[in-house]
């Protein structure tokens, strides 16, 4: 069985794979917006700069979360799963 520390750098490097993977793919959103039709490009704007800030919040999230250490991880888990619930349903509703 592995120990609190373990189970949290485990945790903490599936949310940073996550953020990246996200990041990315708010990456190619933003190409396709640019490529699009000028009030296409505006509303989509729009929901990418908010998709942005939301990714943000997040990682500044999980980066106070890994900052706090094991000791004080519970106080930031509720945080950082508040922000990854928000960024979650900002991309299903950009994508879908």
């Amino acid at each position: 069985m592995g120990t609190i520390a373990t189970n949290i750098d485990t945790t903490v490097s599936k949310l940073e794979d996550q953020l990246k993977l996200w990041g990315a793919k708010l990456n190619e959103l933003v190409a396709r917006a640019e490529v699009a039709g000028q009030e296409t490009k505006i509303d989509a704007r729009k929901h990418l700069d908010d998709l942005k800030a939301k990714l943000a919040a997040a990682r500044t999230k999980l980066d106070d979360a890994k900052a706090a250490g094991e000791g004080r991880w519970e106080s930031f888990k509720s945080g950082v799963e508040h922000s990854w619930k928000e960024l979650e349903g900002a991309f299903q509703k950009l994508t879908h």
